[in-house]
């Protein structure tokens, strides 16, 4: 059942009433399912990192494609077999207009595809709106999955 928390916001100009609610892991797992444009964030080289990726959802994994030699390239390849690096991936909808929306924290393990694994991509139909060469296939398992609604009370 979701939790929720009122907030009197009238003293900063915001609507009275607005509610959070906090998402169970299924609501959250539903809403990002259609994929989209989401959020990785991690602790890069030069310091926090947040680069916006087009997913999709396989087999309840995040998968995107990226740059190699890139940044998420860079800073998130450990060098060690069966090590990845714990990164956050999110994904939100907002409705400035209605003052309404939720947002989904997925947080797992960066995984690169590796060429033992090659053939898993080719059924992913996830394309990158940047152009260039993005052929580094990335899976994120869930590990942890959180989220929130917030709205009109």
């Amino acid at each position: 059942m979701a939790e929720t928390a009122n907030f009197d916001l009238a003293a900063t100009g915001e609507p009275d009433g607005a509610t959070l609610h906090r998402l169970g892991e299924e609501e959250c797992l539903r809403l990002i399912a259609p994929g989209g444009v989401g959020r990785v964030a991690f602790g890069g080289a030069d310091g926090p990192v947040i680069l916006p990726v087009n997913y999709r959802v396989v087999d309840g994994a995040i998968v995107f494609r990226t740059r190699a030699g890139g940044v998420m390239d860079r800073d998130l390849r450990t060098g060690v077999r069966n090590v990845d690096i714990k990164i956050a991936f999110e994904v939100d909808e907002i409705d400035p207009v209605r003052e309404e929306g939720w947002s989904v924290l997925v947080q797992g393990p960066f995984h690169q595809v590796t060429a033992d694994e090659v053939r898993w991509t080719a059924d992913v139909p996830v394309r990158p709106w940047a152009g260039g060469d993005r052929d580094l296939y990335v899976r994120v398992t869930p590990t942890r999955v959180t989220g929130r609604r917030v709205g009109p009370a």
